[in-house]
């Protein structure tokens, strides 16, 4: 599909424009345009042109006043524009922001792993080049790139905060270990190629980090950018990263009771397309499993794999809203149904590491009983009714409930391929 880069993001010119564009319209009726304003633009009566509108007959808009994020509001579009006096109303019934002061904002480093993506990966650094903080860098890292697409792209920027280096060995975890080594920053932020940060990003990661001295990783909110087709709406019911609206932090020694399952509570920090972490905890507490995540045979499971590592270690893990990602979901079937392995053998494999660590094992063993359920949840597509998910989606009927099943048997092979991949590790 082809992708390109709007020529301003949020309202500029009277206009409202989408964090992230493609030139495909909506195959169907339920699409959603999503957007950004702040409150400072609601005044006045005329109404809101959406740019690029055309098959959207409902918005969902992240509300901003200042750096402070109220939340979404959902609002039908009308002629491809939205009525101010719709958004004011529904961002009336939504809770007064909390202003806070400006954090401090250590230099930070960002690290984006890609593999020949050489047009995604020029949208997300122009989005962290855009970010409003005064003082970072961007480390691209060529994972086994088969191209030089991302070299040429990178070594001809003409920003000279953007670097470039190449991990030769594939693996999104290798990939990232060799952009925090390479590094110049004591803060280290990753994020996936096909994202968009909101220019707030790094000020959001750094006020995630300010919360308390014991904050050692901090998850940012990845919101989703398109709901064009019915498969990216239904990843967008079924994720829970995407949900938090309120800063939390979480430890060892506090459990929430909220999380029957902390601290292996899949998707409840947040996801590996977007996070921050110190180094020094980050090189205590071991890297990034080579082992583990795309472009390894175990597909997944890095990221919680780490975030349960740092919290075992007695840190603190953040999840920070003000901190926004616009991630694109896949949208189609075939797309969908791939992910759903994918997060089905990483799930397995990174319990299988999880029972093979005796301090771990033991504290996941009392949690068995609960994890059953959670099981059960998966395998109907984590949804309470599948059916009624379906009809929802617009999808086949029974649709729901097999992918869900998909996920829960790519989770029985995770183990195998866990094991595999850990021997293929230790080769030179």
């Amino acid at each position: 599909m082809p992708y390109e880069r709007a020529d301003a993001l949020g309202y500029r010119g009277g206009v409202l424009r989408r964090p992230m564009f493609s030139s495909a319209t909506p195959d169907w009726s339920g699409a959603v345009w999503i957007g950004e304003v702040d409150r400072a633009d609601l005044a006045g009566d005329d109404p809101f042109e959406l740019a690029d509108a055309d098959g959207y007959h409902r918005a969902r808009l992240l509300v901003r006043e200042g750096r402070a994020l109220l939340g979404f509001v959902m609002v039908p579009v009308t002629q491809g524009s939205v009525s101010r006096e719709a958004v004011r109303a529904a961002v009336d019934a939504l809770p007064e922001p909390v202003h806070e002061p400006d954090p401090p904002q250590p230099s930070t480093s960002v690290v984006i792993c890609t593999r020949d993506r050489a047009a995604l990966l020029a949208q997300a650094i122009e989005s962290v080049l855009a970010c409003d903080y005064p003082m970072f860098e961007v480390v691209v890292v060529d994972n086994a790139g088969a191209t030089d697409e991302t070299r040429e792209l990178v070594m001809n920027h003409p920003d000279p905060r953007v670097r470039f280096v190449a991990e030769p060995r594939a693996g999104v975890s290798r990939g990232r270990n060799r952009g925090l080594r390479a590094a110049a920053y004591d803060i280290v932020a990753f994020i996936d190629d096909d994202v968009i940060v909101d220019r707030h990003w790094l000020t959001g990661m750094a006020q995630g980090f300010a919360r308390d001295a014991d904050v050692a990783l901090v998850c940012a909110l990845v919101a989703t950018g398109e709901i064009r087709t019915r498969p990216q709406a239904w990843f967008d019911h079924r994720v829970t990263w995407s949900d938090a609206r309120t800063p939390r932090q979480y430890r060892l020694a506090d459990p929430p009771a909220d999380l029957p399952l902390f601290p292996f509570q899949v998707g409840s920090y947040g996801t590996g397309a977007s996070f921050a972490v110190r180094r020094a905890v980050y090189e205590r507490v071991g890297a990034l499993d080579v082992a583990m995540g795309p472009g390894t045979a175990t597909m997944g499971g890095e990221d919680i794999d780490l975030f349960v590592r740092v919290l075992a270690a007695g840190h603190a893990v953040a999840v920070e809203p003000a901190a926004v990602v616009w991630h694109r979901h896949r949208d189609d079937l075939p797309a969908l149904e791939k992910q759903a392995t994918g997060y089905g053998v990483g799930l397995g494999a990174w319990l299988t590491k999880t029972m093979l660590s005796p301090r771990l094992a033991r504290m996941a063993v009392p949690l068995v009983p609960r994890a059953l359920a959670r099981l059960r949840t998966i395998a109907q597509g984590g949804s309470d009714d599948p059916g009624a998910t379906d009809r929802e989606f617009d999808l086949p009927e029974g649709y729901t409930r097999r992918l869900g099943m998909l996920e829960l048997r790519s989770a029985l092979g995770g183990p195998v391929r866990y094991v595999r991949a850990a021997l293929a590790a230790l080769r030179p």
